[in-house]
């Protein structure tokens, strides 16, 4: 007789209480092996996929793609020892049965790994699936419904269903004008400012005393954005990092020339190409190994100042899903090449949103290259718990004096803002005056190698 055995959103690791369902992997009646993934969700650190620690027949789903839901909350059920029917047509038969059993009358899988860590399936079992069609008139929940379920909606963004959503917006009466329909955030913006399409909104489960105040909108045709997942968690950090560091920014400008010139020279040789970002992560390095105490936190309940032995590089990289910081691990001990080869790897993995939460925590120091935008300078706000990030502007040509003469040089903006607690001016200064005087002769990084 098949075991039923609910499987709930496991501890997500780095502080994270909640996810997005972005796609489920699979459907009611599949037959699914320990460890395969079954459903992709959403992190404010990254997008991963989500292992089942139990074989079986998938009985049940809970929530839709774009739906929020807590760690501890009920992902699916499987029933365990009905995996193994040949027959097509009698899974799904198998699974309503099944699922009639209550979970807390079931006792422990045989086939059940523990292993239910984001990210952290051990098998490859995810390459073998045998899908098993659902029973006619099964909502995607795996909850029977009266008749044929609806069409699908065409949208594909968990960021346009949450904003539909958030606004009552009814999407099935929405026009999409992407390609074949597809309905795009522009559709739902339209018919929020319109006022068309809308649906009762579900009253908020607030207690009445605990409810805030409204804010009331400017106008009318205002939009309102919430900030969860990886905006939600970027306005949290930044906010921490304002509300409990002292910090301090200073600044120089550099003559890049012979920087940039060096770097051509690199890159004309045959082999891997050197990156910008990786001679001035190289420069970094350099600079905190003379200057570590900014390579370091604060621990405020002991009042004391931890300086950390190795490296672990953080670097801003904008994507689709907002703001990210992957970390380079140990790159102290990375040549100028080795650091250009993960910074491609990390950013690559950051606009595809694969990237892990271990490649989002545990840095030490950040460097933060906004010339990218086109912009000379900014004053950085530091990766909170860290305790200090570079800034760096665009290089462009500018008035320069060189060697006593007027000449027309490449230029670069560097801002450093430190923690005021750990070191004073004097230290923050000898810091950026080193990496400017490294970018202006590169020269002088030979003195450290």
């Amino acid at each position: 007789m098949a075991q039923v055995l609910e499987f709930k959103l496991p501890d997500l690791g780095e502080g994270l209480t909640e996810a997005e369902i972005v796609r489920w992997l699979v459907a009611v009646g599949d037959v699914v092996a320990v460890d395969q993934p079954v459903v992709e969700v959403e992190t404010a650190k990254a997008m991963v996929e989500v292992p089942c620690p139990y074989g079986g027949v998938v009985t049940a789903r809970y929530g839709e793609e774009g739906t929020e839901l807590p760690v501890g909350a009920p992902l699916l059920t499987v029933a365990v020892g009905a995996a193994e029917r040949p027959a097509a047509a009698s899974a799904p038969a198998d699974a309503a049965a099944a699922a009639s059993v209550p979970a807390a009358d079931t006792g422990p899988a045989p086939e059940a790994s523990g292993n239910v860590l984001v990210g952290y399936g051990t098998s490859a079992a995810s390459s073998r699936r045998r899908r098993i069609r659902p029973p006619r008139g099964t909502a995607s929940t795996g909850r029977p419904v009266n008749g044929t379920a609806p069409g699908p909606v065409p949208v594909v963004s968990p960021l346009v269903r949450r904003l539909a959503r958030e606004h009552g917006v009814d999407l099935r009466g929405l026009t999409g004008s992407g390609r074949d329909g597809l309905i795009l955030r522009c559709d739902v913006e339209q018919a929020i400012g319109q006022g068309v399409a809308r649906t009762p909104a579900a009253p908020a489960m607030v207690p009445p005393a605990q409810a805030p105040a409204p804010v009331p909108a400017p106008d009318a045709d205002a939009v309102r954005v919430p900030l969860r997942g990886v905006r939600g968690a970027i306005a949290d950090k930044l906010a921490r990092s304002r509300r409990e560091i002292p910090d301090a920014t200073c600044w120089v400008d550099a003559d890049a020339t012979e920087l940039m010139a060096a770097r051509a020279a690199m890159n004309a040789a045959d082999g891997p190409k050197i990156s910008l970002l990786a001679l001035l992560a190289r420069i970094c390095t350099a600079a905190l190994a003379r200057h570590p105490e900014l390579n370091a936190t604060v621990d405020p309940v002991a009042r004391e100042i931890v300086r950390l032995t190795r490296v672990h590089l953080g670097f801003a990289a904008q994507t689709d899903r907002g703001l990210v910081v992957p970390v380079v691990r140990d790159a102290h001990a990375r040549s100028a090449e080795s650091l250009s080869a993960e910074f491609a790897r990390l950013t690559e993995a950051g606009r595809t949103g694969t990237l892990t939460p271990a490649e989002l925590t545990g840095g030490t120091f950040t460097l933060n290259n906004y010339g990218v935008f086109g912009v000379d300078g900014s004053t950085p706000i530091i990766n909170h718990p860290e305790a200090a990030m570079l800034g760096v502007g665009r290089i462009v040509p500018k008035p320069w004096v060189h060697q006593g003469e007027l000449a027309v040089r490449q230029v670069v903006q560097l801002s450093l803002t430190f923690d005021h607690r750990v070191c004073d001016g004097g230290t923050a200064g000898g810091f950026l005056r080193y990496v400017a005087d490294c970018v202006e002769q590169p020269v002088v990084l030979l003195r450290t190698l």
